[in-house]
């Protein structure tokens, strides 16, 4: 399971469409969402992978460092949440984090994603000790 989240942060450090169309589903097209930091939910296979596309072409250089990493598998089903700790070559301090949702299901191949949520995090909450 934890193979199947890393293939979606290592297709996208790399830049390869090949790869991130193979980490998602294609037995469920029109069920695939992703909803990348600040952008509008998309829906269904196509639209899917042309935001990732789109977002790789323009994306120079992006590593992900995560923390916070929990996996939860119900039969068929898994969800990993995750802080994305993003680095870019953008990055003018200490770069930039999400918190992200991925669910994937069981298919015959292995586990492919449905469902990529990610949100920004503006500002980091001080926790009492």
């Amino acid at each position: 399971m934890e193979a199947a989240n890393a293939a979606l942060y290592n297709a996208f450090e790399s830049g390869d469409v090949d790869l991130m169309e193979a980490v998602w589903d294609i037995e469920e097209p029109d069920a695939l969402v992703c909803v990348h930091p600040g952008w509008p939910m998309l829906r269904g296979r196509t639209a899917v992978m042309r935001s990732w596309s789109a977002v790789m072409a323009n994306t120079d250089y992006i590593q992900f460092v995560l923390t916070d990493v929990q996996v939860a598998v119900a039969g068929d089903a898994a969800i990993v949440t995750c802080t994305e700790n993003v680095l870019t070559s953008a990055d003018v301090g200490d770069g930039a984090a999400a918190v992200a949702t991925n669910v994937f299901v069981r298919r015959r191949d292995g586990w492919r994603l449905v469902v990529h949520h990610g949100s920004p995090v503006l500002g980091r909450l001080e926790h009492d000790g």
